[in-house]
């Protein structure tokens, strides 16, 4: 992964995220998505089959674009999205083609007029300036990013953005969730809606460039916040807890909402709507109290004695 963001290749990965071993796992959870994540590839998340059909077309025209070249990444749920049946418009080959269209070469390694170098070593004189330059290129993709969206938009009538919400317009409390999660807490959202809690439910289409002001401006009003990693953290806190945080915290005009930490479905373990239900409920509380009323960090649904921290 790093050899190919260094040389600028412009790959297009289909990501279908499994459990790490060991111990062996074939399920799903982020563990190589979180692994990939600072490995200088542009990620980008699904949360269905058809945006991850959507997503592939589009992400040739990302990694290919003259102002990117950078090698695409396009995540989606092992087997949870991956082994769903559900239904999915796809395009006919000749309309997706021309929505792909010709690859552009820039640098070509088989152009003997022009030759050039890949792989080169380089060591403290001239190895920071490549990695900056490739850290410019994917964090001024985002404009890139939501060009292809609608184009795309105008193509099919799906319209995408760099993050996804469902009914934060009002909401106190809120859960953000990668992947197929998000679509399962938009079923407990409404749950507590019908009991007159105003919750809502966010996710990103684009895990790398991190959407941190557009996230931020969409939280920011929030009275409290469960942010939920499906990857082993290791000895820290979850990697979206830090990014999301960060996003929300140093928004312009946020309210500082309470901020908390679930790890779940590791290995595939199932993620219910109970159990997103009690999360709702959880952070309500902290809402009213505007403080914390549990343990920063929790297991969700491990065997045994409950694990938390902070």
């Amino acid at each position: 992964l790093y050899q190919a963001s260094g040389m600028r290749l412009p790959i297009v990965l289909n990501l279908v995220n499994r459990a790490l071993a060991a111990p062996l796992n074939i399920h799903g959870d982020h563990s190589d998505m979180y692994l990939s994540r600072d490995s200088g590839w542009i990620s980008l998340c699904t949360c269905n089959p058809q945006e991850a059909y959507d997503f592939t077309l589009m992400a040739f025209r990302i990694a290919e674009h003259q102002k990117v070249r950078v090698p695409t990444i396009v995540n989606q749920d092992g087997f949870l999205c991956s082994h769903t049946v559900q239904n999915v418009r796809p395009l006919s080959d000749a309309v997706a083609y021309q929505f792909v269209g010709e690859y552009q070469t820039k640098h070509s390694l088989l152009d003997f007029d022009k030759p050039v170098s890949y792989g080169a070593q380089a060591e403290e004189e001239w190895h920071y300036e490549h990695k900056a330059q490739l850290h410019h290129a994917i964090m001024s993709a985002s404009s890139v990013i939501e060009e292809v969206f609608n184009d795309f938009a105008k193509l099919t009538g799906r319209q995408y953005h760099l993050t996804k919400t469902f009914q934060l317009e009002d909401a106190e409390i809120a859960i953000f969730a990668l992947g197929t999660t998000y679509e399962s807490a938009i079923v407990a959202a409404k749950e507590m809606r019908k009991k007159g809690i105003k919750a809502g439910v966010a996710t990103i289409h684009s895990l790398r460039p991190f959407p941190y002001e557009r996230l931020g401006q969409d939280l920011r009003n929030l009275k409290a916040l469960a942010i939920l990693d499906k990857s082993s953290p290791a000895g820290a806190m979850g990697a979206m807890f830090n990014e999301v945080t960060s996003a929300v915290y140093q928004t312009q005009g946020t309210k500082h909402p309470v901020v908390s930490n679930y790890i779940y479905g590791l290995g595939e373990r199932d993620m219910t709507i109970a159990h997103l239900c009690e999360i709702f409920e959880e952070i309500n509380e902290d809402a009213l109290k505007g403080t914390l009323t549990h343990p920063t960090q929790q297991f969700v649904g491990l065997h045994g004695p409950k694990m938390s921290f902070f």
